[in-house]
């Protein structure tokens, strides 16, 4: 049985997502359903949190009344997908999750290998932050499927990859 409190308290939600399957709003959103129909008459403060990863950007734009742009993008296979970037809300700041251009829930199962993948959409979201007039970047790195050392990224700012010699090594996309 449910003990029902005289006084009504606070309960502050604040979790991380749950990868691949629940964003850290989503979980505070269940998680207050949840205790509410044990008692509704306990306030909620929810406070979704991330660690870097997947809900970084979402978090620290909401917290600070920023704004979260759209753009396609090149995918770590090479194909074309929707990734977002935000700007916070002093302006001035631009914030960009590895995991939305290049991540691995971009990539099916059965072919995520990082030898094979990229981090060139990552640079575009980084380009189209910088075109923004953006002064800071912020880069969470958590959920990536790639593991290119940034040299996506480097290509798609207009960079060259060159050896010991000065040959390029370029790595062409397969789009």
């Amino acid at each position: 049985m449910v003990e029902r409190y005289e006084k009504n308290f606070v309960i502050v939600l604040a979790p991380d997502s749950f990868k691949e399957s629940m964003t850290a709003k989503e979980a505070c959103e269940a998680m207050e359903r949840g205790i509410k129909k044990a008692n509704d008459q306990i306030t909620f403060i929810q406070v979704p949190m991330a660690d870097g990863g997947e809900g970084t950007m979402q978090s620290l734009v909401d917290a600070t009344g920023g704004e979260i742009y759209k753009l396609k993008v090149i995918g770590p296979l090479g194909n074309e997908v929707e990734a977002s970037y935000g700007i916070l809300g002093d302006s001035e700041t631009g914030i960009i999750e590895m995991a939305s251009a290049s991540g691995i829930h971009l990539v099916p199962k059965e072919d995520r290998n990082p030898l094979i993948t990229t981090t060139y959409g990552t640079g575009q979201l980084i380009k189209a932050c910088l075109n923004h007039g953006v002064k800071k970047l912020l880069i969470g790195i958590g959920g990536s499927a790639t593991n290119d050392g940034g040299a996506g990224v480097i290509q798609a700012l207009g960079g060259k990859l060159l050896d010991e010699k000065e040959f390029s090594i370029e790595k062409k996309l397969q789009i």
